[in-house]
């Protein structure tokens, strides 16, 4: 079932009258649209439009909606323009794409250090959600009402959670994999092998569901992350485990907020039709740009999954430690050093100075698909 119980559809049957009496137009930022979208394609169902002071205040509080729903980040729009009152009603464009309308219920000053401290875990500006709410956000916040009219076109071609589902086999686990970068070998075998976790059933799938919005600023670029899984996809599609894995894309923006942006993916996923969510060390963490420190636990995302999982509805599949070994190609961590078997490692920086000169990226790293694509559109 979808969180909640319903998968919402705000979209108009008839978009000229949602637009009648429009007296506002705004122009959305990227993260923005994304937000919308899921808003109207059922993404973030339950919800039925921005939250409210109310609901911002309880969720922010208390990781839940003022009915008890378990959700955890808040969604909200945000403004500078004063001229924006209660009972406004606003017509959301994106790129020239008129992709909702807004009635606004609710306007009020948010206390941005006190969301940042209970979503995030921390105020300081290093932490990126904490400088997107402080620096992207305008001063004020508006809820309400969301109708919908159409969807942008996106680098990553987006269903929608209802068409997601129709393509799930039925009566089976489908396990959620999340990921905002590209597919090296050791993800492969992460999300392949979750398939054989205590808790998924024999006939599950694996539906690998990139988020496709603003991430990191040092991410790379959307649409050069689209045309990896592209390749992948195809390189992948005929083994055995290409054909137990389904591809959709999410336009979802990161928070980097670790546990509360878990229970988020979770729920989000759920309403896309997933039953288990595989959960990073670290999940959405992020590092201090002046400590290197983690914001968060390794595992602190992992608790909080596995703590409200039963609630949510959603299961959680904690990520295999995988190194690779020159006797048994990847297995655990644990395994690796109980037998004492010989490691290879190659991190992010040399693999991008590899790439960058030209030099060949060994197969037991990267496909060699998503190599060529990196090669020709990464700089």
């Amino acid at each position: 079932m979808p969180h909640g119980g319903t998968l919402i559809d705000l979209f108009a049957d008839d978009k000229a009258a949602a637009k009648a009496g429009v007296d506002k137009t705004i122009e959305l930022t990227d993260r923005q649209s994304c937000d919308v979208q899921l808003l109207c394609n059922g993404g973030f169902s339950p919800l039925t439009g921005f939250m409210s002071e109310k609901e911002y205040d309880s969720v922010v509080d208390t990781m839940r909606l003022s009915n008890n729903l378990i959700f955890g980040l808040p969604v909200v729009m945000d403004t500078n323009d004063d001229s924006i009152k209660e009972g406004s009603k606003i017509l959301m464009t994106y790129k020239g794409t008129d992709m909702a309308v807004m009635t606004v219920s609710s306007k009020w000053s948010p206390d941005k250090p006190k969301e940042c401290l209970q979503a995030y875990g921390t105020a300081t500006i290093e932490h990126p959600g904490v400088r997107m709410v402080a620096m992207e956000r305008g001063s004020t916040y508006i809820g309400g009402d969301v109708v919908g009219i159409d969807t942008p076109t996106r680098d990553f071609p987006c269903e929608t959670p209802a068409e997601v589902r129709s393509k799930l086999p039925a009566g089976v686990d489908v396990v959620a994999f999340q990921c905002r970068n590209p597919v090296h070998r050791a993800h492969y075998e992460l999300f392949t092998r979750a398939l054989d976790a205590p808790n998924v059933g024999e006939e599950a799938v694996v539906l690998v569901h990139p988020t496709c919005g603003p991430t990191q600023e040092d991410d790379i670029p959307g649409e050069v992350r689209h045309k990896t899984y592209e390749v992948l996809i195809e390189e992948t599609k005929d083994t055995a485990a290409g054909k137990r894995t389904r591809w959709a894309y999410l336009p979802y923006s990161m928070h980097m907020a670790g546990p509360r942006e878990a229970i988020q993916h979770m729920m989000i996923r759920k309403n896309f039709g997933c039953t288990h969510f595989i959960v990073g060390r670290d999940m959405a963490g992020s590092k201090s740009s002046v400590t290197g420190d983690d914001f968060y636990g390794a595992y602190e995302a992992q608790d909080i999954a596995k703590a409200n999982a039963d609630e949510l509805g959603v299961q959680a599949v904690p990520s295999l430690n995988l190194v690779y070994t020159e006797e048994a190609d990847y297995v655990t961590a644990d395994e690796a050093k109980e037998k004492n078997y010989s490691l290879k490692k190659l991190s992010g920086t040399k693999f991008r100075q590899m790439l960058r000169a030209g030099e060949d990226i060994p197969e037991w790293f990267a496909f060699k698909s998503v190599v060529a694509v990196l090669r020709a559109e990464w700089k």
